[in-house]
């Protein structure tokens, strides 16, 4: 069953948007407002026993230009599918009762509990903040979850003397703390993260932790309902030490906090085995590099025995869930960008149970994806392929099966680009590199096409062979598509992604060279067509790469990184970005930091580039793009800066910015590709 969409389209202050959409000339390509008809399903949550899964199915919004999300319930064979929640109320995180009678999930900023014998909702209490990580106590009388608690700060200077009904500017806001603003989120308020319980039958919550101090992420129970397994960073110099958390116990009725580890780096997300004799959680000893992969571990329920169980796989486990026996684990982890989800056992065995997971990103194609298991093995989880987006998946006794096909109306009424997964050698060291080309819907071996280098961000992050709505749109519009790995990227191990530590950007701009080498070695590809865009990471590349080449007919690079010294003082994540990605302080060591910024290079680009970032991105603030903007301008290349207003770094969470994105990346390559009629 499709959820109704609403035929009204918004209108997109886009300059030659519909012009754009009406080349196109296949009438069966993808089109932009396309973006309006996707679906994809997050979060699946079987029963214990094995018969029905919960899972949120998201969709887009025409009328509020936003993501919407729904909770469905299927039977594992798929034949009973229906919805939980009203497509209006904005719903997610599903969780079983222990009784197997009733479903948690947040809605709107609360918590609401459905009663699947009577179908009836309820909002439990009234909590000041949106909750997060809620998690059954094991009697079913209890709900934990983590929230923000406002602290109440006073200013130190109040000013005197306003006149009755004076109006004066709003007042001054006075910031001391290190963390004071967020991508995402904007500048905070002031307070921390703690841990609550609420009755399951509705109530007020408890405050359980307290200090300053956050405590977030998965929350385990203890067998007895009297506990709980929790990760924070409590110790007193967390605002310079980000990654360092430690797993404790929560005691319900004294709040004491024990800690169950206490070395010098992340240790998080603990869980119970169901035999409660074992907490597994994943962490790794930190090095103080650019990329460390998570690891496995278990210990006893009370701190001791650690042992890492992963420690040969040299992939980061993304997550976890204990089998029902207590003698494994299943996990989840990517490699060589494919999402892989495996058995574990205790004594060390590991075998693979399927490799197509994913999900998460749809725009680009990122790894990621979801799983959940049932105590009889079934396990539920977000499959996905280059060729439609995340749905979901089962696996009962060995067998796999797709069991939703939400976007099966958008599929058969448009052409979807084929991708063909292809390795090639660096040049610099003889590497493998992975990468993917993504061919126009009519490809003709024996013609000759523009092509565009898409590069990924991170830039410890992986591209695999997921769904990318904005790689599909530029493909539909005549253009080969190349997206790679190169050195640096994630799913290859530690040493591959370390590479480029203390040496980003270096040579994987040549893995990035040697794969446009490699596609244009095929014969299809016309060298005086080529195109080059990435975002984040993937816009500090492009911006370097139009530094040391003139290769490209045009470059668009989105939300990018263009002078280390400034970003590292400007970003959100500034504690982290100088310690982990630099070998010193940018005045300690401003050589370093230069030779390694595209603005350093700026009086060498002749290469016509366009600069795009949302406004209100505070992971690479729009002053960078600004910085690379202006100095086009003085050196007379031809340039231009678009402006998302009220975006964050993530510009396509916003439909209509997904478009708008797009359009303008083709725009400006169509202005500057000669095989087509302006």
């Amino acid at each position: 069953m499709k959820l109704k969409k609403i035929t009204h389209y918004l209108c997109l202050p886009l300059l030659l948007l519909s012009a754009v959409s009406a080349n196109a000339s296949n009438v069966t390509s993808l089109k932009y407002e396309d973006v309006f008809e996707l679906e994809f399903v997050t979060d699946p949550q079987p029963d214990a026993a094995g018969k029905n899964v919960v899972f949120v199915r998201n969709w887009m919004d025409k009328q509020s230009d936003r993501r919407r999300s729904t909770l469905w319930l299927s039977s594992i064979d798929g034949k009973q599918l229906q919805p939980l929640t009203d497509k209006d109320i904005n719903a997610s995180s599903p969780r079983w009762s222990p009784e197997q009678n009733r479903v948690a999930y947040i809605a709107n900023g609360q918590i609401h509990v459905k009663w699947l014998d009577t179908g009836r909702s309820s909002q439990l209490g009234q909590l000041d903040n949106a909750p997060s990580n809620i998690a059954w106590s094991p009697d079913g009388n209890w709900l934990a979850f983590s929230m923000f608690k406002a602290k109440t700060v006073k200013a130190p200077v109040t000013l005197s003397g306003k006149p009755a009904k004076a109006d004066w500017a709003p007042p001054a806001i006075y910031i001391d703390n290190k963390q004071y603003r967020a991508d995402g989120a904007g500048y905070t308020k002031p307070g921390f993260k703690h841990i609550y319980i609420m009755s399951a039958n509705g109530g007020s919550a408890i405050q359980l932790t307290d200090g300053e101090f956050n405590h977030s992420g998965d929350i385990s129970w203890s067998l007895d309902s009297k506990a709980l397994f929790i990760s924070a960073n409590r110790h007193s110099d967390w605002q310079t030490k980000p990654v360092n958390s430690e797993v404790f116990k929560l005691d319900i009725a004294s709040k004491e906090l024990t800690a169950l580890t206490d070395r010098n780096g992340p240790d998080s997300k603990p869980t119970l085995s169901p035999n409660g004799k074992l907490i597994a959680y994943v962490g790794y000893d930190d090095r103080k590099l650019g990329h460390q992969a998570n690891r496995l571990y278990v210990m006893n329920v009370d701190g001791s025995n650690k042992r890492n169980l992963t420690e040969d796989l040299d992939r980061a486990i993304a997550d976890f869930q204990w089998q029902a026996n207590s003698k494994g684990l299943y996990i989840q982890y990517d490699s060589e960008g494919t999402g892989i989800l495996a058995s574990q056992a205790l004594s060390g065995k590991r075998n693979t149970i399927v490799s197509d997971l994913g999900g998460g990103s749809y725009s680009r194609p990122y790894s990621g994806g979801q799983f959940a298991a049932a105590d009889n093995g079934v396990i539920a989880y977000t499959q996905m392929s280059t060729q439609h987006p995340a749905e979901l998946a089962i696996v009962n006794k060995g067998k796999t099966n797709i069991i939703t096909d939400f976007n099966a109306d958008l599929l058969l009424s448009r052409d979807i680009s084929k991708v063909e997964e292809f390795w090639y050698q660096s040049s610099v060291d003889q590497r493998k590199i992975q990468g993917w080309i993504m061919y126009p819907p009519t490809f003709d071996a024996s013609k000759h096409y523009p092509l565009i280098l898409e590069i990924h961000g991170g830039p410890h992050a992986a591209y695999g062979p997921q769904f990318a709505l904005e790689l599909q749109l530029m493909a539909a519009q005549g253009y080969v598509v190349l997206y790679t790995n190169p050195r640096g990227s994630t799913s290859y191990g530690e040493d591959f992604a370390n590479l480029i530590h203390h040496n980003y950007p270096s040579t994987d701009y040549n893995d990035l060279m040697d794969g446009v080498d490699a596609v244009i070695a095929k014969g299809f590809i016309d060298e005086k067509q080529l195109f080059v865009t990435g975002g984040s990471g993937g816009g500090l590349l492009t911006a370097w790469i139009v530094g040391h080449t003139n290769r490209f007919a045009a470059a668009v690079s989105v939300k990018p990184v263009i002078n280390w010294f400034s970003f590292v003082l400007s970003a959100d994540s500034y504690t982290y970005f100088s310690q982990y990605w630099f070998p010193a302080l940018p005045w300690q060591a401003p050589e370093h930091y230069l030779k390694h910024s595209a603005i350093s290079y700026v009086g060498n680009v002749t290469t016509p580039t366009m600069l795009m970032t949302g406004e209100a991105d505070y992971r690479t603030p729009i002053s960078e793009t600004e910085q690379f903007y202006q100095a086009l301008q003085l050196q007379g290349v031809e340039t231009a800066m678009v402006r998302i207003p009220e975006a964050s770094h993530s510009i396509y969470n916003r439909p209509s910015n997904l478009m708008a994105k797009t359009a303008y990346i083709l725009y400006w390559f169509d202005k500057y590709r000669s095989d087509k009629t302006q």
